[in-house]
């Protein structure tokens, strides 16, 4: 196979400590569908990181609970080379199952172009010319 982007999820990738969940929950930016929300930070890096939450409240079994950290992962990996640099915690709000997993998809993919679209409108400086200019 040869492309020039590799689809593995790195260890580097995956948020782990407390004081990165800490950060990411403190910064207080969100977008959110029916199945998910992503609390998002801008990163340093040039590459983004998840975190994943999915609480005994949602789903009270482990299994159900694991499987929706594998989908979550999946959704993640095949759509981190459309990520801009940042910090996502992508949390549960509602179980799902085998069934709704393309629903699940879908809403992971419209929440990173929403993601994508708020990052560069804040990133983006306002370019000034000579009309613009303050004298």
């Amino acid at each position: 196979m040869n492309t020039a982007q590799s689809f593995r999820l790195n260890k580097k990738s995956k948020l782990i400590k407390t004081d990165e969940f800490s950060s990411v929950f403190s910064f207080r930016k969100r977008v959110f569908t029916k199945y998910l929300v992503i609390h998002y930070q801008p990163n340093a890096l040039t590459y983004p990181r998840l975190g994943l939450v999915v609480a005994k409240k949602i789903a009270k079994l482990s299994v159900d609970r694991n499987y929706m950290r594998r989908v979550l992962r999946e959704c993640f990996r095949l759509q981190q080379h459309e990520l801009n640099a940042l910090d996502l915690i992508v949390q549960a709000q509602k179980k799902f199952t085998k069934q709704d997993f393309l629903t699940v998809k879908q809403e992971f993919a419209m929440l990173v172009e929403k993601l994508n679209r708020r990052t560069n409108e804040h990133t983006q400086k306002p370019q000034l010319n000579e009309d613009n200019a303050i004298a």
